[in-house]
């Protein structure tokens, strides 16, 4: 009897064990369902490889650095190249040959922003929906061939199709490149990160470019020369990127499956996600019921009406001082290493001083006010004072930097970010519309409207750093209250542990949503 009872009392916990076991992977099953990739592959991978050691994790990131970097930085530095050689090829003859008029010139520098604000929704869609290496990639081939394909055109409706059909695709790369830094880095490393990606290396290339183009000879305009080089550079290094460019940690060809582990659990403390191909509705509501959004696309607004005015009649402005076609191309030069440096100087200080970066922000919109100020100004025979002036306007690239480094760290959940950094580059084309269209040419060379707007807009930008402060700040302050307020809050709702790392870090969940996600400010 007793030993039948001891059978008996196996075979129950036996059917017991099994049920439990068959619980755990049904809710394993739920839980995947709901995880972003970076989850289901820590789910995947656990327990698979020793820790890397401290040296080890130090090499890794300076291998990303070494590798991931560069490749983003030219992929955006061509995108950029395309915008700049308009104002190149003005000054080698391309107004006169294609009988420009009236403010025609200016629509040819607005109606590639007017592609990308009508772009922007579907690309943000494919950058979220499908991988974004291959998209990324894919838009700077696209926008290669149309670079190219402006030497066949002969008046202003060909040139101006294809600037639209340019920005239309090329509205990828800003947040395809801001999301894939968030993805592989820090918050507190993503600043000066993001100023080397976005470096301002676009007039530095296309100064050499188009002093390049300068020797070919007189067989076909000067200016056709420049965008066969800048199309034909984009689109070989487009080609190379489809094939090796990533889209997370997870498919990084230059780490390996025990190094992708390590980022991807490092990358997970951001609690920003990592990577996901599903698209959530309730995200996007999340994006335009979240009062950052708006100062943000405000911000953007502001501080790319200098941006769209300068990239577009910067050369013009320089040759109006008594330089030659040549001499123009090479003086636009410094502009790139200006703002280059400044922006690494600026995002340096911002990820050292903590939860300064608003601050920061605006502390480096002080030298660019003055400088327009010093541009205007000035009379326009004081060739000095008006380059010094325009040199320094150029500083505003790292108010630019640090703010979309803020986006980065402040934004959680894929599909959130994805509307966000749509979002802002709404800001970023409406700006850019406006200043291009603020330099009338019956002003030139003084230029009043356009000096004008970009005064006003410094001045609007040091205000929108400051409320995006206040609001943050503000929030910050009443997620403490609430978890001051909750009982056993460390005991709630745990989803998913792997490793350490708590649900929050590795579900695709919104920073509103995440009781322990505190803003940057």
């Amino acid at each position: 009897m007793n030993r039948s009872n001891s059978t008996g009392s196996k075979e129950e916990e036996v059917v017991e064990v099994q049920s439990i076991t068959v619980q755990d992977q049904q809710n394993l099953e739920a839980i995947k369902s709901q995880a972003d990739d970076a989850a289901n592959f820590l789910i995947d991978t656990e327990g698979k490889y020793e820790p890397l050691t401290a040296e080890e994790e130090k090499k890794i990131i300076r291998k990303t650095d070494w590798i991931l970097l560069p490749c983003l930085f030219f992929t955006a530095t061509m995108g950029a190249v395309d915008k700049v050689s308009l104002g190149t090829s003005a000054i080698f003859g391309l107004e006169t040959d294609l009988d420009l008029v009236g403010q025609q010139y200016s629509w040819l520098g607005s109606i590639l922003f007017i592609g990308s604000l009508i772009g922007m929704w579907p690309m943000s869609f494919f950058v979220q929906r499908f991988r974004t290496g291959k998209v990324i990639a894919t838009a700077s081939c696209m926008w290669s061939i149309f670079t190219l394909l402006q030497c066949a055109c002969h008046n202003f409706a060909g040139v101006a199709a294809l600037r639209f059909l340019m920005g239309f695709v090329e509205c990828a790369i800003v947040p395809g490149c801001s999301l894939m830094v968030s993805v592989f880095y820090l918050k507190h490393e993503s600043p000066h990160r993001t100023a080397l990606v976005f470096a301002f290396g676009s007039s530095i290339i296309n100064g050499g470019l188009s002093s390049l183009a300068s020797v070919f000879g007189d067989k076909i305009p000067t200016w056709k020369y420049i965008y066969i080089l800048v199309g034909s550079v984009s689109f070989t290094w487009s080609l190379f990127m489809l094939y090796y460019l990533p889209d997370s940690p997870i498919n990084a060809k230059f780490l390996n499956e025990r190094e992708r582990i390590f980022m991807v659990k490092r990358v997970a403390a951001n609690s920003t996600g990592v990577s996901s191909n599903i698209w959530k509705w309730d995200q996007v509501r999340e994006c335009f019921l979240d009062i950052r959004t708006y100062l943000i696309i405000l911000f953007n607004f502001a501080i790319n009406i200098p941006n769209g005015g300068l990239s577009t009649f910067s050369s013009i402005i320089v040759k109006n001082l008594g330089f030659s076609s040549v001499q123009s191309s090479l003086m636009g030069m410094p502009t790139g290493v200006i703002a280059t440096l400044s922006t690494v100087g600026f995002t340096w200080l911002a990820a050292r001083w903590t939860n300064r970066r608003c601050l920061t922000a605006f502390i480096s919109l002080i030298i660019p006010l003055i400088g327009s100020v010093v541009c205007y100004a000035s009379p326009h025979s004081n060739t000095a004072a008006q380059l010094v002036g325009l040199y320094f306007m150029y500083f505003y690239f790292a108010s630019y930097v640090v703010m979309i480094s803020l986006v980065q760290s402040n934004t959680a959940g894929l599909t959130k970010k994805s509307a966000v950094y749509s979002a802002n580059y709404l800001g970023y084309c409406g700006g850019a519309i406006l200043g291009t269209q603020t330099f009338k040419s019956d002003q030139a060379p003084k230029y009043t409207g356009g000096f004008i707007s970009i005064i006003v807009a410094y001045c609007a930008c040091m205000a929108f750093s400051l409320a995006y402060w206040a609001i943050c700040f503000t929030m910050n302050k009443s997620k403490r209250s609430l978890l001051e307020n909750e009982k056993n809050f460390s005991d709630s709702e745990g989803i998913l542990h792997i490793d350490g790392l708590e649900d929050e870090a590795i579900l695709d969940i919104t920073d509103k949503n995440q009781k322990h996600f505190f803003y940057t400010t």
